[in-house]
């Protein structure tokens, strides 16, 4: 199996386009396995700046196609044409794509550098790949991994005590916007229910903020408050507490867009400023509403900009953990893969063996001489295959399990198919096909094996 990840993100295409790509995104790993066999898994990553698919196909030769198919799907549901989806995305495989994962998830890769939204979002992404068995099994080890490898980050460098995030940052810039930086003083209203609505909650909670209203135009508001606090607004409500608010936050991505002109009715006669942030990627406010008087508007980009440098030496250090860990991951992919090879051959061998005896058992029936017969040569077997079980490793651990394969195929005939995801290496290294024997009579006892002359 061959992992492959499709990258848009903040850093190789503007936040509208990632945006436009990722509508329809929670279908696409359903529907790219449903409709072709050159992608046996997938799994969105889909944040405020990023649209990933990282997938899983069953050769280096299905690459292309898995690639062209999840082009297709996505050009299907956003709208755009395949040929602009197709330039809109870098493509990683190899070691390079447990390289760029492990470092979006300890926040290397984000608008804010350490941020600690990302981790939880990669923890949770191949949980929420929708359609039963969309996420494989290579591609959850490949989610834990990185989610081991952001806990080692935090824990091993400076960024896991920074406590930055996009969303603190934003409130910072609102807090550096505003008349009074006393977030004990202000009524905040919050669009959405989701991650980052969470997050807005407890960040803005830790700053002192108790006047928190939360709109939802799915209607889940009441359950979101009934668990953080704060009030639920209705559609009804939600013009009012506009009215009121001294700092509105968006993080819905709905498409019910509010535009510069819903905000300045609501805001018409009120001389208390306001600031709007907006942390959708698909915007749940027209940019025009930063050019209304006594309003000014945050965004994704204004973070971006805003968000502080971090020291080189964590960074280094980071980046330094991040490569050793995604060297370990292929490695360990590696010697996943060479597997299917170990049993291949240890199968050869015991039908070889197996039909051996067969003639053995005809010729001297189930005595004491064909089965220390038997024994001795399942004990040959064994040390016959030790050898090419210690090189099928090595060769594993430099990459060139394919010259291993070919050498099975040219020699034994030997047709290595695919491991599976559930079979384990210690299994495939350390046990043969089980051993057959000639039935017991318990009546009688065995006869001894026959001495052997000095």
């Amino acid at each position: 199996m061959v992992l492959l990840s499709l990258v848009a993100t903040h850093s190789n295409a503007d936040l509208e386009t990632v945006a436009r790509l990722s509508v329809g995104a929670p279908q696409v790993p359903s529907v790219v396995l449903a409709d072709r066999t050159c992608v046996t898994g997938a799994v969105v990553l889909a944040t405020c700046n990023r649209f990933e698919i990282y997938a899983e196909a069953p050769s280096e030769d299905d690459v292309e196609a898995a690639r062209s198919a999840i082009v297709s799907t996505i050009s299907d549901y956003s709208g755009i044409p395949e040929h602009s989806v197709s330039s809109s995305f870098e493509t990683h495989t190899g070691q390079d794509v447990a390289e760029h994962l492990f470092a979006v998830g300890a926040g290397l890769d984000s608008a804010v550098i350490g941020e600690r939204e990302i981790a939880g979002q990669v923890r949770r992404a191949p949980v929420a790949a929708p359609g039963a068995g969309a996420a494989s099994g290579g591609l959850v080890r490949l989610f834990q991994a990185a989610s081991r490898t952001a806990k080692d980050v935090g824990a091993q460098t400076a960024l896991g005590t920074r406590g930055r995030s996009i969303v603190s940052v934003a409130l910072e810039l609102a807090g550096d916007l505003s008349e009074d930086a006393d977030w004990s003083t202000k009524t905040t209203v919050v669009f959405g229910t989701g991650a980052y609505a969470g997050a807005t909650m407890a960040a803005l909670k830790d700053r002192g903020c108790t006047d928190i209203s939360v709109f939802s135009s799915s209607g889940r508001a009441e359950a979101f408050v009934a668990t953080r606090g704060g009030t639920a607004l209705t559609a009804d409500d939600l013009p009012g507490a506009l009215r009121q608010a001294d700092v509105v936050i968006g993080c819905s991505g709905s498409d019910a867009r509010i535009d510069a002109a819903d905000v300045e009715r609501v805001r018409r006669g009120v001389e208390r400023p306001l600031v709007i942030i907006d942390l959708a990627l698909s915007h749940d406010f027209d940019p025009s509403v930063g050019s209304l008087e006594g309003v000014e508007l945050i965004t994704l980009e204004s973070v971006r900009v805003a968000a502080p440098e971090e020291q080189a030496d964590a960074l280094s250090r980071a980046a330094d953990l991040v490569r050793d860990a995604a060297r370990t991951f292929e490695q360990q992919q590696s010697t996943r893969a060479m597997n299917a090879a170990i049993v291949a051959l240890r199968r050869h061998t015991q039908a070889a063996l197996d039909s051996e005896m067969e003639r053995v058992r005809a010729q001297h029936g189930c005595t004491a001489a064909a089965e220390e017969v038997e024994f001795a040569l399942r004990r040959m077997v064994r040390q016959l295959l030790h050898v090419p079980t210690v090189r099928a490793r090595q060769l594993a651990a430099e990459g060139r399990q394919e010259e291993y394969t070919a050498a099975l195929e040219a020699l034994y005939g030997i047709d290595v198919a695919p491991a599976a995801d559930d079979e384990r290496p210690a299994a495939a290294a350390g046990r043969t096909a089980p051993e057959a024997s000639c039935p017991v009579d318990h009546t009688t006892a065995a006869p001894a094996p026959p001495a052997r002359s000095a």
